[in-house]
């Protein structure tokens, strides 16, 4: 990947955009009440180091989707599938007025912007 380098036998880390490490990063409904956001890494190593970076918080999920922390109802780490699922209680129930997506599916959005130092 590119992402962890060494100079003069020095490991250095450098910022690295979500998108570069994950195949897959969606919403969905998690029920009519709730929004869960899969983040499914592209590799079994770069999932570890992203798990063992700690990025992945309530804070930073309640801060992307401007919601309390104590919406944010699980952040879970799924070795078997090298994924990271985060679900929120969602704002709006699906299909009450003024929510915009039913289905959850064009939620992932603010996940994009994701930096993780490795």
């Amino acid at each position: 990947m590119g992402f962890t380098y060494r100079k003069r036998g020095i490991m250095l880390t450098e910022k690295v955009n979500i998108r570069e490490l994950a195949d897959v990063i969606r919403s969905k409904n998690a029920g009519p009440y709730e929004l869960s956001f899969d983040i499914v890494f592209k590799s079994f190593e770069i999932y570890e180091q992203v798990k063992r970076s700690g990025v992945f918080t309530e804070e930073l999920i309640a801060d992307l989707y401007n919601v309390s922390v104590d919406e944010v109802i699980s952040i879970i780490n799924y070795d078997a599938a090298k994924a990271i699922k985060a679900t929120i209680i969602r704002p709006r129930s699906a299909g009450a007025v003024g929510d915009g997506d039913v289905y959850g599916a064009q939620q992932h959005a603010p996940l994009l912007g994701i930096e993780i130092e490795i």
